[in-house]
C-alpha cells in the first residue's frame, strides 16, 4: 500500500498563509506530530518526499530509520503571487474560479489540473508496476507531501474528477492510505491523525 503523509505544521501554516513553493521550517508543533506519526507507522519499506523543507524534515523525524527519496511530482502546487498571503485575502471570486475550473493557475503559478497531471502520472506507473509496493499487503511505501498532491492521489484513487478534491479535508500529520484490489486502486483511509496513547 501507499500512505500518504502530510507534512507537520509548518511556521506559515501556524500564521494562516497560503503556502506552495516557498519553503518555511516546521514548528515545534510540526515536529512533535511528525515524530507522532513514527510511532504509528508500520511496514513502511521505503520513503519519497517532497523537495521541500517541511515535507524533508518530516520524512526525517516519521520514519528515521530510512533515507528519503526526493520526488519532485509531489512538491505542492505553485500558488504563484499568491504565496505566503494570508489565506483571508483570497477573494471570494478568486476561490469560487478556482473550484469551478480546474485549469485555473493560482496566482500565475501551477492549476490543479497540472498537479493531476503529475500525480496520476507517478501513481499510474506505480500500479501497472507489479512489484511496487503499492501491490503489497504488508511492505508499503510512505509518501510525505502536502494538501493538494495528497488530495490529488486520493481522486486519482476513487476515479473521480479532480474538482472533488475541494470537498475533501487534509489535515497537518494526517494519513491517506491508497491499496490495490482487482487490479484497480482504492481509497483505504483519509485524513487519519495518529493518536498515540502513553503507556499506563
Amino acid at each position: 500500500m501507499i500512505h500518504l503523509l502530510r507534512h507537520g505544521q509548518s511556521e506559515s501554516n501556524a500564521q494562516g498563509l497560503l503556502v506552495g513553493r516557498s519553503n518555511p521550517p516546521l514548528t515545534d508543533k510540526g515536529r512533535a506530530q511528525a515524530r507522532r506519526v513514527s510511532e504509528v507507522l508500520v511496514g513502511v519499506r521505503e520513503v519519497w518526499s517532497s523537495p521541500l523543507e517541511r515535507a524533508r524534515d518530516t520524512a526525517r523525524l516519521a520514519a528515521p530509520h530510512l533515507e528519503a527519496r526526493v520526488e519532485e511530482s509531489f512538491i505542492e502546487v505553485d500558488y504563484g503571487a499568491l504565496d505566503g498571503s494570508p489565506l483571508a485575502h483570497v477573494t471570494d471570486d478568486q476561490w469560487r474560479a478556482f473550484e469551478t475550473d480546474h485549469s485555473v493557475s493560482f496566482g500565475g503559478g501551477e492549476s490543479l489540473a497540472s498537479v493531476d497531471e503529475r500525480v496520476h502520472r507517478t501513481l499510474q506507473a506505480l500500479l501497472e508496476d507489479p512489484t511496487s509496493l503499492l501491490h503489497s499487503d504488508d511492505e508499503h511505501l510512505l509518501i510525505v507531501s502536502h494538501v493538494s498532491p495528497i488530495k490529488s492521489a486520493a481522486t486519482w484513487a476513487l476515479g473521480v474528477p479532480g474538482a472533488v478534491a475541494w470537498r475533501t479535508r487534509i489535515d497537518n500529520a494526517s494519513l491517506t492510505t491508497i491499496g490495490v484490489r482487482r487490479g484497480s486502486p482504492h481509497l483505504v483511509a483519509m485524513n487519519v491523525v495518529a493518536e498515540v496513547v502513553a503507556p499506563r
